[in-house]
């Protein structure tokens, strides 16, 4: 069974938010294994320089790579590519099938990631051209991901 593993820099502050994800990992757990790992992020004041901001990609890029361990790296970026729902289902079939045994998505903070993050990744991802919240965003991946392991068995949840 796939690890899947969501590392997300932040954590869910409204409820709502929180229950709409547990339901997610719910559904999930019939499918792989998955692990929701939220790193603290980076304390900016309000108006941030350039600098300050680097430094704090790079604080948390190194805390992502970290936990990401030896998987397969999926950044969630504004360079990454959209993918359809069965085009995502295809690429974790294709890594299950390829013998890989954990999968990283990861969600930086409303900065982004760091450049060594986006570069440890097999493919750069993107929700879409309009920006959310990363929230919602969390929230979007997880239900993708329940309804790619829905496409690759034949359920009824993709329609």
């Amino acid at each position: 069974m796939l690890t899947v593993n969501l590392i997300c820099v932040g954590s869910l502050k409204e409820r709502y938010w929180r229950e709409a994800c547990a339901e997610y990992v719910k559904r999930l757990s019939a499918f792989c294994n998955l692990t929701v790992l939220e790193l603290p992020e980076t304390r900016l004041p309000d108006r941030p320089s350039a600098a300050e901001i680097a430094k704090a990609l790079e604080a948390e890029g190194k805390a992502i790579l970290a936990k990401a361990g030896n998987s397969a790296v999926i950044p969630l970026c504004i360079e990454g590519r959209q993918l359809s729902s069965p085009g995502l289902a295809e690429l974790l079939d294709g890594l299950a099938l390829s013998g890989t045994s954990a999968v990283s998505f990861v969600i930086g903070s409303s900065y982004g990631l760091a450049d060594p993050v986006k570069q440890r990744g097999i493919k750069r991802l993107s929700m879409s051209e309009m920006t959310f919240p990363h929230q919602l965003a969390r929230v979007m991946l997880l239900e993708q991901i329940y309804r790619a392991f829905t496409i690759n068995g034949n359920g009824k949840y993709h329609k």
